[in-house]
């Protein structure tokens, strides 16, 4: 595990070269272009999947080595590039994520545990999963540059956007081996404490 006063600077898109550095613990500050989608555009883009046979030509971005966040912001303010933004419940997207990292997804950021199909499409084509903090979405906002509406205006807060961010701050939850920080963390409490 990593030293999180010293975080890695990794860039997005997320080459499977840099997913592969990456473990379990990683604290990471995240620079580049990322793109946003929650569960409804999760159901569209793979209804676009299908509707192009099944690549990914058919979607509104390009979804190799992309990295997905996981959140709805809430409405910008005046003179503010977005709302608050902080991380949605990863498991909404389950349904959804192993389809889309099999055609070269490399991140995904969001909170929470993740399905044992997504964690297996993970260890097979190469795909990192990364924890934002929950309750901190204004300054997480902090690091979002610039946010552009690409596809899915109909769905207002739901909508994809591009953006560009600047050592936006996460940690490495599951690697591309399958270790698990939830996993890793209560084995540490269980020895600790002594717990059968």
């Amino acid at each position: 595990m990593q030293d999180k006063k010293n975080p890695k600077r990794i860039t997005a898109p997320l080459s499977i070269d840099d997913v592969k550095k990456l473990r379990a613990g990683d604290s990471c500050l995240i620079s580049g272009i990322i793109y946003t989608a929650r569960d409804a555009a999760h159901k569209r883009l793979i209804e676009a999947l299908e509707s192009q046979g099944g690549t990914w030509e058919g979607l509104p971005f390009d979804i190799k080595n992309a990295v997905i966040y996981y959140v709805g912001p809430t409405p910008e303010k005046p003179g503010e590039v977005i709302g608050s933004a902080g991380p949605t419940t990863s498991y909404r997207m389950d349904a959804y994520s192993p389809t889309l990292i099999a055609l070269g997804q490399t991140g995904m950021i969001g909170k929470g545990r993740r399905s044992s199909e997504v964690v297996e499409a993970m260890k097979k084509h190469g795909a990192v999963y990364f924890g934002a903090i929950g309750g901190a979405g204004a300054l997480l906002s902090e690091c979002i540059k610039s946010s552009e509406v690409i596809a899915y205006d109909d769905l207002g807060t739901e909508a994809i956007r591009k953006l560009v961010v600047a050592d936006f701050p996460v940690t490495v939850v599951i690697d591309s081996e399958g270790n698990d920080l939830y996993e890793i963390g209560k084995e540490a409490y269980k020895e600790k404490y002594q717990i059968v």
